[in-house]
């Protein structure tokens, strides 16, 4: 509908100005046949509708002819301008789409073997909002461009084993990193992994309790697990003293990492030194396994009574004839009383062959019985003695010993002489003085050489040879020279003091 009204505009502008329109007038309708095809815009913006803005909206395209200034009189007729397209409308504003995460970080070969490698590497530095679903680990073999999955499922792990591969091959591996908003740009090994075995020397790992005598009774099961190391898979080899095994009593089981060593009913002629030998391509490892089998010893021999005195019995024996292929740790002695004939023990670990029993009880009759002792308990039967020792009630007469008579007459004797003493009027003082003798002496005082007697001043005692006498409130007559004397049939003796009062 724009394009017919161009065409009234122009002939209207031509009657104007009364000039015959040239022949080049036909060119602008041909270059405003296009104008027709622009109600396509329209139908674009129904569908999405443009978003409000500040601009000022567009002329109409008639409006915009009649505003064209007429051509002047002889020029040719300016060619009609095509309608403006209209505006195109603006897309709707959209979220933004959240990243991927970032390439995993430090990846690495942790371990190669035969058949398989395994890969180590750190989390990524970005992992988005959502988080991360774990990761993806594709291989490539060498000169080929097909990269596969091995893992068929994301996992969080940032370690992973790639197992079932063949030795000699070359493996490009990279590793991604998976979110919500997708994968990250893979983290790639530089250099393919060779898968190869790696040559291990070959070393026994001899378990602790074994590096010593491994002992068992007759009769058990003998089940040793010894691990080794060693790449290639070592040759395992068993011996006892140069020899091949009797594989009809030892069971050898062999595995890539250890070898199993059986028996299932020990015997004697099992013990020994077993020597264990791995060799891989010429380098070897030995170890030496020492097996004693064990059974209980066999009783103590000659036994005998050797003496019996008061309340005691003296036993002598000799060691047994088998110990049971173990050290002999001791005796057990028992005794049997003829009354009760039950066995009581006596000695327990007595480790000499000989020993004397005590306190047995006067007028019973005892046996004696002794057992060996191993590492597995004692021996099956005992030794028993074959006499027995009957305990007799001795008699004892009683002679005492004859003491003889001692002289213990004896002349008086002073220990402790009287000492001259001082003392105070009014007040009451004692003279002391010791003497000895037997028969015990008559004790005489005197003063100034005058005898003392019943005087009630004066107060004279003895007491286990201790004499003293008392001067009750001495006044200036009572001083002067005191005697003690003392007189027995063998003698008498003396001592004197000087007293003073003042």
């Amino acid at each position: 509908k724009t394009a017919p009204s161009a065409k009234k505009t122009a002939p209207a502008a031509a009657k104007k100005k009364a000039a015959p329109a040239p022949k080049e007038e036909a060119a602008p309708k041909e270059e405003a046949a296009p104008a027709t095809e622009e109600p396509l815009a329209p139908e674009h913006a129904l569908e999405q509708p443009p978003a409000p803005t500040d601009e000022p909206a567009p002329i109409p395209t008639e409006a915009r002819a009649e505003e064209t200034p007429a051509p002047a009189e002889g020029s040719p007729a300016p060619t009609a301008e095509p309608p403006a397209p209209a505006s195109a409308p603006e897309p709707k504003l959209e979220k933004p789409k959240e990243e991927p995460p970032s390439c995993p970080l430090s990846l690495a070969v942790e371990e190669v073997s035969e058949n398989s490698f395994t890969l180590t590497w750190k989390a990524p530095e970005q992992t988005g909002r959502v988080g991360l679903d774990g990761y993806v680990v594709e291989i490539c073999k060498d000169g080929s461009s097909d990269w596969k999955a091995v893992n068929q499922e994301p996992f969080l792990s940032t370690r992973y084993t790639i197992p079932n591969l063949s030795s000699g091959d070359k493996i490009h591996v990279r590793v991604m990193a998976v979110s919500a908003s997708g994968a990250s740009v893979p983290a790639t090994l530089e250099q393919p992994v060779l898968i190869r075995e790696i040559l291990q020397l070959p070393k026994i790992r001899m378990p602790r309790h074994l590096r010593e005598t491994y002992i068992r009774r007759v009769g058990d099961a003998v089940n040793i697990m010894i691990p080794f190391q060693g790449k290639p898979e070592p040759e395992v080899s068993w011996s006892k003293g140069g020899q091949p095994l009797d594989t009809n009593r030892i069971n050898i089981r062999n595995t890539a990492q250890d070898t199993i060593f059986y028996i299932r009913q020990a015997r004697r002629e099992d013990s020994g030194k077993y020597e264990l030998t791995l060799q891989i391509n010429g380098a070897e490892d030995k170890a030496t396994l020492d097996i004693q089998v064990v059974e209980p010893p066999g009783p103590p021999q000659n036994l005998k009574l050797v003496d019996v005195w008061g309340f005691n019995v003296a036993l002598e024996w000799t060691p047994p004839a088998d110990n049971g292929n173990s050290e002999i740790k001791g005796y057990r002695v028992q005794k049997s009383d003829k009354k009760s004939g039950k066995w009581f023990t006596v000695l327990e670990r007595c480790t000499r062959t000989s020993c004397t029993i005590s306190d047995l009880i006067i007028g019973n009759t005892y046996s004696f019985r002794v057992f060996s002792e191993n590492i597995c308990g004692l021996s099956d039967s005992a030794a028993v003695a074959s006499g027995v020792a009957y305990i007799e009630k001795t008699k004892t007469t009683y002679q005492p010993e004859k003491i003889p008579q001692r002289d213990m007459m004896e002349p008086p004797k002073f220990t402790q002489p009287l000492t001259d003493r001082t003392t105070t009027r009014g007040y009451s003082t004692h003279l002391f003085c010791s003497v000895r003798g037997f028969p015990q002496p008559k004790i005489i005082w005197l003063k100034n050489q005058m005898e003392i007697r019943e005087d009630p001043k004066y107060i004279a005692l003895i007491d286990q040879g201790v004499c003293s006498l008392e001067i009750r409130k001495p006044g200036p007559f009572d001083g002067g020279v005191y005697t003690c004397k003392a007189v027995n049939p063998l003698g008498e003796a003396s001592v004197d003091c000087r007293l003073d009062v003042k």
